[in-house]
């Protein structure tokens, strides 16, 4: 916190300052052209004096002694550090060891471990293979098979995807070059990447405001399809009644159901992709004139395997795509679902509880500041995460030195111009302030990057819990707090 006294003598200086700027300032400006116009919109004569008496660091600290007493935050349980990654030393900060809920700049810990783990050329592939063989007209007397790898985008243009339509037809592409056009056999999906992955909720997860559920990845099997309304356009009204949103299987879209029929406990996986485009390519298959005798069916572990031929592949976007996505537009299916990836490849167990156990050794392992650390999830919808902002800073720090760190970076979306950044720093700061979002109930968080007037490249975390007011005024309220750190 700032102590005032070092500012007492300046005071007077200050009002002297601003006496005289005033007068001279009016002299100057005053016109008789301009006695029957509009004021002029001039800046303060009293913020140029301040800036020529108080050095940029002093004034970070008097924005955020006065922030103490804003309606706003004075209730509020928020802290701030902004750090100079070269010095390794503090400028500024308040409460900057008090552990907090991150929101969704919990995704900065996610996507960091999937790209240290996997490496951001990381890919997941999906093919199409086929055994048995195939006769003299074209049928093919075995089975196709859909092998998938748990990718998290498949089928749904999230970072350059293909959609499924895409996928089936370049699929069905292979088939005609093979000169397949009938199938004597099932169409197979095999993955055991989704081998009895069912988990309950992450714990305390923010799914249920404003009286409607929220699952924020995947599927629940207690929903029955015939239940499912896509969720309407901007102008739906808010309902009285409670609605359960998640991503439908089987119409790969954000949905919604009014009836729950489960036992009471809603479980959550990865989207039930290779079903989805198993469906969808048989279907194809059949309206263009290639018979499928058999069905679609998985089989996800096989003690004895066919001996298969592929027929042809589907690359997902890169690791480093998808994370920019991710993290542009703060994907909390994509969050989770990478969550899921490092467990798997790690552990061989692809569920969120090995996830957390992945990224805790992870943090571990590069000397996370552990000291308030809870992570619970790969998104940060659970208000049971916790970190502090120094922590935070000094995470980003570290990883200016790492290979990855150019595309890591890049992925943050950018004040007043990309991402869920675009509606804030339109003014000053625009292009200036580099970092992750994070917004709940009476949560909003900010944390990342900031380049200065000067040049200088410095890492700042700002969280605030239990603010009042509106999220429009506590944005305003962050902004204010780090605009003079650009001149620092």
């Amino acid at each position: 916190m700032v102590n005032f006294r070092k500012y007492i003598s300046g005071v007077t200086v200050l009002a002297a300052g601003f006496l005289f700027a005033q007068s001279t300032v009016s002299t100057v400006l005053y016109s008789q052209n301009y006695d029957n116009k509009t004021s002029l919109n001039l800046p303060s004569p009293a913020a140029y004096v301040e800036k020529a008496i108080l050095s940029p660091k002093e004034l970070v600290d008097i924005s955020v002694n006065t922030m103490m007493t804003d309606p706003v935050l004075k209730n509020a349980t928020w802290g701030f550090v902004v750090y100079d990654p070269k010095t390794k030393k503090i400028i500024s900060s308040y409460n900057e060891n008090t552990p907090l809920v991150p929101a969704s700049t919990t995704k900065l810990l996610t996507t960091e471990t999937a790209m240290s783990m996997l490496g951001e050329n990381y890919r997941w592939m999906t093919q199409l293979e086929y055994s048995g063989e195939i006769d003299e007209n074209g049928t093919l007397n075995g089975n196709l098979y859909i092998v998938g790898s748990g990718d998290p985008s498949l089928g749904t243009n999230k970072a350059g995807a293909w959609s499924y339509k895409d996928i089936v037809s370049d699929f069905a592409g292979g088939m005609a070059r093979e000169g397949i056009k009938k199938v004597n056999g099932d169409i197979i999906i095999q993955t055991a990447l989704f081998k009895g992955n069912a988990s309950v909720l992450p714990e305390n997860v923010v799914w249920l405001e404003n009286n409607n559920y929220y699952l924020p990845v995947g599927t629940t099997r207690e929903i029955n399809p015939a239940n499912e309304k896509l969720i309407v356009k901007k102008s739906m009204n808010p309902a009285a009644d409670k609605r359960f949103f998640y991503v439908s299987p089987y119409a790969n879209k954000m949905v919604y159901a009014e009836k729950y029929e489960g036992n009471g406990t809603l479980t959550t996986k990865l989207p039930d992709a290779p079903a989805f485009l198993a469906n969808s390519f048989r279907a194809t298959l059949v309206k263009s004139g290639v018979a499928v005798t058999g069905k679609v069916t998985p089989k996800m572990t096989d003690a004895s395997p066919e001996v298969r031929k592929m027929i042809s592949a589907y690359k997902s976007p890169t690791l480093g795509d998808i994370i920019y996505y991710t993290n542009q537009r703060s994907d909390n299916s994509l969050a989770e679902a990478l969550l899921k990836t490092v467990a798997f490849q790690k552990i061989g167990d692809q569920t969120s509880e090995s996830g957390r156990i992945v990224v805790n050794d992870h943090l571990k392992d590069i000397a996370f500041d552990l000291e308030g650390l809870n992570y619970m999830d790969g998104s940060g919808l659970s208000r049971s995460n916790h970190v502090t902002p120094i922590s935070q800073v000094k995470f980003l720090t570290s990883l200016m030195d790492e290979k990855f760190y150019k595309t890591y970076f890049n992925s943050l979306p950018i004040g007043g111009q990309s991402g869920t950044l675009k509606g804030m720093f339109i003014g000053e700061g625009n292009g200036q302030v580099f970092a992750k979002t994070g917004t709940l109930n009476k949560v909003k968080t900010l944390a990342g990057y900031l380049k200065t007037n000067s040049g200088r490249t410095l890492v700042f975390s700002l969280m605030v819990n239990n603010y009042a007011g509106s999220v429009g005024q506590v944005k305003s309220k962050m902004e204010t707090i780090l605009k003079p750190a650009l001149d620092l």
